[in-house]
């Protein structure tokens, strides 16, 4: 009878211990997570804000359906690896960026005071981590983008606010080829870069990479060759050395052999670029007519300049561009995205042009306000984050889509 009786209490215990567990977790997560607390208070949720569809790595209605999209090849997307979180790489890595107006004490602090004028609807992310690498591939294929031109230094080498991240690029193919794109290389201006150094590292590259299902070829004449972006090749002066045929280290008609794009800033550049030996120009930059390539009206005489000259003409296009909250000083060069306006008139310059590329300026460049990667509103303190409203933070996704596919039937029926 006692052991009844005990048994009773004993069941009254659970399940008022139960009932007192269900209380708790509800309170946490419908009051406690709930309430517009600062980030850094809930760095330990960022689950949370990953657990939305297009992170679901199981079928669901979203990510069928961006699987169900095209994927454009002649679209190129530049994408940047360098952010870091002190949980993936032990510190905070380009979210913090000194803001310079006050170098070298103007360290943003992160999670919530980062190094740009928009807030990423994943929070300041590391680009090691593998979950965001696969929202950024389900990102950019719902876009209809085909290429990740994706930022690279060599081995041991990187931006002075960042840590090398070559080895983040086997990572970042593999989850592009999951979801059926291509990742070429946009090669920054590395320490000591001349075409001596560069044979050595496009050699390492097509060695190491060149095998991976993933890694990006273009057709010229009848051959498959890789595509290379060089950033500020302006500031070498012997290429000709390695992109000419009769060039001391040359490159061409041997196993190196690729696609090679160069910067064009200013109007000598076409003519140096062509003698030079490189394949094309890009334009790269967002702020139409912060140089002579970016500026959009002269696209078609650039484009039949290059053409006269053999080059490839990729235009790139862009949202817009404010920079601010790392470059104080240069509000001029800022350009409103005017709910998409700005971006939609880029685009459809570019697509005028004929070109057999455009590169787009930029998935995730932050820093610079150029991304088309998921925004979200933010305020912190006295700082409020600029977002993509009235537009969903997923606007500038669906509109690279839509123009993605203007593009192509522009393309197609110019064949």
């Amino acid at each position: 009878m006692r052991l009844h009786f005990r048994s009773k209490r004993l069941l009254r215990f659970i399940f008022v211990s139960f009932l007192l567990f269900v209380f708790v977790v509800y309170y946490y997560l419908f009051a406690v997570a709930s309430k517009d607390l600062p980030i850094a208070d809930h760095l330990k949720k960022k689950n949370i804000d990953k657990a939305s569809s297009l992170l679901s790595t199981s079928p669901s209605p979203v990510v069928e359906r961006y699987k169900e999209q095209p994927v454009h090849y002649n679209v190129h997307v530049f994408y940047y690896p360098w952010y870091g979180t002190p949980e993936f790489d032990k510190k905070w890595l380009h979210w913090n960026e000194m803001e310079a107006k006050r170098w070298p004490q103007g360290q943003h602090n992160p999670p919530d005071d980062i190094g740009a004028n928009f807030y990423p609807s994943l929070g300041p992310y590391s680009s090691r981590d593998p979950a965001v690498i696969e929202n950024h591939m389900i990102q950019i294929r719902s876009a209809g983008i085909g290429v990740l031109g994706m930022s690279w230094y060599p081995p041991g080498l990187s931006d002075d606010q960042g840590i090398p991240f070559d080895d983040l690029v086997p990572l970042v193919m593999d989850a592009a080829d999951k979801h059926k794109l291509k990742v070429t290389l946009h090669i920054e201006p590395y320490k000591d870069r001349n075409s001596k150094s560069m044979r050595q590292w496009i050699k390492y590259i097509i060695k190491r990479y060149g095998s991976h299902p993933a890694f990006y070829r273009m057709r010229k004449g009848t051959k498959e060759l890789p595509l290379f972006y060089i950033y500020d090749s302006y500031q070498v002066t012997d290429w000709k050395n390695l992109f000419d045929p009769s060039g001391s280290e040359t490159v061409r008609n041997t196993e190196l052999d690729a696609i090679y794009i160069g910067l064009l800033v200013q109007p000598k550049h076409l003519q140096e670029l062509a003698a030079d030996g490189f394949d094309g120009v890009y334009t790269y930059f967002a702020t139409d007519g912060f140089t002579y390539g970016s500026s959009q009206k002269l696209w078609p005489v650039i484009a039949k300049q290059a053409q006269d000259l053999n080059l490839l003409f990729i235009p790139s296009v862009g949202p817009g561009y404010i920079d601010t909250r790392v470059r104080p000083w240069n509000p001029t060069n800022s350009r409103d995205r005017r709910n998409g306006t700005y971006y939609t008139n880029s685009f459809r310059t570019a697509i005028s042009t004929k070109p057999s590329v455009i590169s787009i300026t930029s998935f995730n460049e932050w820093h610079e306000g150029t991304q088309i990667e998921r925004a979200v509103p933010r305020t912190y303190k006295s700082y409020t984050y600029m977002d993509y409203a009235p537009h969903k933070p997923d606007y500038y996704l669906t509109l690279t889509r839509q123009l993605t596919s203007e593009y192509a039937t522009v393309s197609s029926g110019s064949n």
